[in-house]
């Protein structure tokens, strides 16, 4: 194996080792949550006013931040030195808090409008405490916004250990005042939790910034041109990141009129669940090899780009495949298993399960939408992307409405779904015609393949579950074994299909396990 291929899969591995600990953390959380509010009305409250400032950051900052800032970084690190890569961060920071302190301001004062656009479905009190919560989340904006620049710098910089462990640190703080403070505080104290976990995120990330050289200094500076860069492609950037953040708004503001208001509840578990699954493999290699195309395109090295973009997309959906299919396979004793307890009953884990299952429909839609997005934007172009986000968010809306009323949860989950397989196929197709040797038909063999072994394997994930079903009991440890013996079955079953087919990806995949299985050793 090339040193190169050795020091991706030992960056990829190490960061899926610190996001999974990051994500069961999360996950945890999220349990408690559920654990401890289930569907109820501050729960509704809760999940809706969390989720208008990340819509807010996800859809205004997140892209200027991790798609326009990382490939001008890695421009002036190659052409003009450090030092100079420095000062234009200072001038970016500078402006990226400004604005974020700006909204956070505009949203605290417009939090009861704002709440009643998103959840137009809410009863009286539950719109009330909902605004509340709103005006004391939004501050969380400013923080992310923080995060997200000194993450962009480290990950620059060849350092993706502690970016990726932020979660870890925000979740554990949460974690941590569920046993301390929400029997005292409830809710109220929970917002201040989130609050105290993004500032967390920001401050410890400080070190590692010192020991690469860096210090932030104010800096007003605001003809930079490489700021002028950035901000020309935000625009675009910003539309075509807007997928997932205003789906999901959207959805949510459908699901509130659905089950008494709980349909926005756990639409967000659901995609809370999702997110987590897809979120240990997929990002875990786009925040590796995104800086690294960037670098590729600075450097005029066309062909290994092309080569990384069809490689690197073939180990993705060799992994998202067979997650597509495990999830509708295992969608409710997974969902049983995580949240069914206390306040969680068991018609939750239904309407969980069902906006989960159809979620899944898109899992290979969402990866590859994420990964060929990061390849337009290491080129600084981002008319593609931007298309393609303005097709998933229209398609969404319109399939929303369409499946709302007929499917509950699971239409506007499909419809998600949906939005999200167009967008990504939108990309293939355009960057196929930028470049007929990326995504060329020497892929769709084995992809088939991919495909062939994933069905065989649900089949037999589907048969061992319907088998366990009928004789274990509906208790804890039932419920683990009614999971992890039919997930490990299917495990084996892809092995082994894979390895029959002779699927290419198996080999990388297999390079990617005994790193993480050094890193866990060590």
């Amino acid at each position: 194996m090339a040193i190169q291929e050795k020091n991706a899969l030992k960056a990829v591995s190490g960061m899926m080792v610190v996001t999974l600990l990051g994500k069961v953390l999360g996950l945890y959380r999220d349990i408690l949550f559920a654990n401890n509010y289930g569907l109820g009305m501050e729960a509704n409250a809760f999940t809706t006013a969390s989720l208008i400032p990340r819509t807010f950051f996800d859809a205004v900052f997140a892209s200027a931040i991790t798609a326009s800032f990382i490939p001008v970084f890695n421009e002036y690190m190659g052409k003009e030195g450090e030092k100079r890569a420095f000062s234009f961060a200072n001038v970016f920071i500078t402006l990226v808090g400004v604005f974020t302190l700006f909204f956070t301001v505009i949203g605290m004062i417009f939090a009861e409008p704002f709440a009643q656009a998103y959840a137009a479905g809410f009863d009286e009190a539950t719109l009330e405490l909902c605004t509340e919560l709103l005006r004391m989340l939004f501050p969380t904006i400013f923080f992310t916004g923080l995060a997200y620049c000194f993450v962009g710098i480290l990950q620059s910089m060849e350092e993706f250990t502690i970016p990726a462990a932020l979660s870890i640190v925000s979740n554990g703080a949460i974690i941590l005042y569920y046993f301390v403070g929400n029997d005292t505080f409830g809710v109220i104290g929970l917002a201040v939790a989130f609050l105290a976990g993004w500032l967390l995120q920001v401050l410890i990330q400080v070190p590692a910034l010192h020991r690469k050289g860096y210090r932030f200094r104010l800096d007003f500076r605001w003809r930079e041109p490489g700021l002028r860069k950035v901000l020309v492609l935000m625009i675009p950037v910003m539309v075509s990141t807007w997928i997932q953040p205003i789906n999901l708004a959207v959805g949510v503001h459908y699901a509130s009129y659905l089950f008494d208001g709980s349909g926005s509840t756990a639409l967000n578990n659901a995609n809370n669940l999702y997110s987590i699954i897809l979120g240990v493999f997929v990002l875990s290699v786009i925040n590796v090899i995104f800086p690294r195309m960037s670098r590729m395109v600075t450097e005029g090295r066309e062909e290994t780009f092309t080569n990384t973009i069809n490689d690197t997309l073939m180990v993705l959906l060799f992994l998202l495949v067979p997650m597509m299919v495990g999830l509708w396979c295992m969608s409710e004793p997974l969902v049983r298993l995580l949240y069914e307890r206390n306040q969680f009953t068991p018609q939750d884990t239904i309407i969980t399960a069902r906006a989960l299952r159809y979620l899944s429909l898109g899992t290979i839609g969402y990866g590859v939408y994420l990964f060929l997005s990061r390849a337009f934007y290491a080129k600084q172009q981002a008319r593609g992307p931007m298309v393609a986000g303005i097709l998933s968010m229209v398609l969404n809306a319109i399939f929303c409405i369409l499946l709302m009323d007929r499917f509950d949860v699971a239409g506007i989950s499909a419809a998600s779904a949906i939005a999200s397989l167009a967008s990504a196929a939108w990309l293939a197709v355009s960057l196929h015609r930028q470049n007929a040797h990326c995504l060329d038909k020497q892929l769709w063999i084995p992809f088939m393949k991919i495909v062939i072994a994933s069905l065989l394997m649900g089949v037999g994930v589907t048969l061992c579950y319907g088998a366990l079903a009928e004789i274990l009991p509906d208790q804890m440890m039932g419920r683990i074994l009614l999971l992890a013996v039919p997930a490990g079955v299917g495990v084996i079953l892809y092995a082994v299909c894979s390895i029959a087919l002779g699927i290419p990806q198996a080999r990388y995949a297999l390079n990617l396990l005994q790193g993480l299985r050094k890193k866990g050793g060590n």
